[in-house]
């Protein structure tokens, strides 16, 4: 395999927030940083067209499998920028301090343990790898990296999100037992729809896409926009929109480490090319609280009933559902949170008195164009990374676990120090998968 090399490189700092390696690195307020990008797609060019637009950071690199959207991003963020279609020969540039992974799921694992050895900064979209396996591989090499990990799970860097960890952890809304996250969409009645196998673009190197994922015909529905249909390439709606919201649940509860989970669900109404479920209903047991998730992919309401003039609510596509949401359950009140606001609802016995919750409502705007500002800042300013590598692994793994919960059909108890499940052989078997050859090269 090119550039094995790579895998024998021996890291000696150590990570602990900011290291004293990656502290000499910090290149002052007014310093340029190089950035390339690896994984040219929608999000990638989104999360790069933020970081642009912070003083001093430059895409002095694109890179892709498929040329036109490294072309593409080359266009929208520098047109010096050189590209590339193999990500190992970005990393041995020496002209480039960070890289911005924004690869399908099942290529987040790879280029970012070679980044880390490499010694550049790292901003990598979740999940943290396509299993738990992998997400480990990838806290073990940050561990011992010169650079930042930063995870793009950037409500992070949202001031209504620590604004209720705050109040959540002062203890303003009591006895918070139950917690409650949901994703609804209505994919119903065919979903993807189908497609024929077909040859690939002239453009696009399959092989190299399909990587450490199993070798199959090209077929578009499993590439661009479509491919978190397939188990494949990524671990599903749970993990492609709840890792965002545990992850919140982790920042505002103060916890993250779950110690059993249960859950069910299937392919149950969407039909059409996948095997992804369209429906799920997991339960997680944290110590003091129980976290229970529900996705449905062919009915969008999720919550109904919104009341509040002039609230908006993400992702909502009529007057009355709230496909998106977390809930936190107190004695004296709940909380309703999305990525673009919260409401404070007290309960009526507790509304009034010198103590009382005061009923509240709050809109912000989203907050990648922050994350990916935090970013640089971690790299030129020292500014501490406000979701590490281990915090990102942390969030994503609980997806993770609800999918494999759900094949093995019981429920699992977690040990959240040795990342294994307790007396489930069957289970710790799904904690990783046997990577295709020559991309088997992580390991913890």
């Amino acid at each position: 395999m090119r550039r094995r090399s790579f895998l024998q490189t021996t890291a000696t700092a150590g990570f602990a927030g900011m290291t004293s390696a990656s502290a000499e690195r910090v290149l002052g307020a007014n310093s340029r940083v190089r950035l390339a990008l690896i994984g040219c797609g929608g999000r990638g060019r989104t999360v790069a067209g933020n970081m642009i637009k912070v003083n001093g950071a430059e895409y002095v690199a694109t890179c892709d499998v498929y040329d036109t959207n490294a072309e593409r991003a080359r266009d929208e963020l520098n047109p010096k920028a050189k590209t590339y279609r193999d990500f190992r020969e970005v990393l041995e540039q020496n002209d480039i301090d960070a890289v911005h992974i924004a690869t399908p799921d099942h290529w987040h694992a790879i280029p970012t343990v070679l980044a880390c050895q490499a010694g550049k900064h790292v901003y990598v979209e979740k999940p943290l790898g396509h299993n738990i396996l992998e997400g480990k591989a990838m806290v073990k090499a940050a561990s011992n990296a010169k650079g930042i990990v930063l995870t793009g799970t950037q409500q992070r860097s949202a001031p209504h999100f620590a604004e209720l960890a705050e109040i959540v952890q002062s203890g303003q809304i009591k006895d918070i037992r139950f917690v409650r996250v949901w994703n609804y969409a209505n994919r119903a009645p065919d979903g993807l729809g189908t497609e024929p196998d077909s040859a690939p673009p002239t453009d696009l190197d399959w092989d190299f896409y399909l990587g450490p994922a199993p070798k199959v015909p090209f077929n578009r529905k499993r590439f661009l926009g479509t491919y978190r249909q397939f188990r494949d390439y990524s671990t599903g709606r749970i993990s492609d929109y709840g890792t965002h919201r545990f992850d919140t649940v982790h920042q505002i509860m103060g916890a993250d480490r779950p110690r059993a989970v249960s859950a069910s669900g299937g392919r149950l109404v969407v039909g059409g090319m996948g095997d992804q479920p369209d429906f799920q209903q997991v339960t997680y047991e944290y110590p003091g609280f129980v976290l229970s998730y529900e996705m449905c992919e062919f009915n969008a309401h999720g919550v109904g009933g919104r009341a509040t003039p002039g609230m908006k609510y993400y992702g909502a596509g009529g007057i009355e559902n709230r496909p998106n949401g977390m809930a936190f359950y107190g004695s004296n009140g709940t909380i309703f949170a999305d990525r673009i606001g919260y409401e404070i609802y007290p309960e009526d016995k507790f509304a009034e008195g010198p103590h009382a919750l005061k009923r509240r409502h709050v809109n912000v705007k989203r907050s990648t164009d922050r994350h990916a500002a935090h970013f640089i800042a971690t790299i030129r300013d020292g500014e501490k990374p406000r979701c590490d590598c281990l915090t990102g692994h942390r969030s994503s793994i609980i997806p993770m676990l609800g999918n494999i919960a759900m094949e093995v059909g019981k429920k699992l108890r977690w040990d959240s120090d040795k990342e294994n499940f307790i007396g489930a052989p069957d289970a710790s078997r799904l904690l990783g998968r046997e990577a295709r050859k020559p991309w088997d090269m992580i390991s913890i």
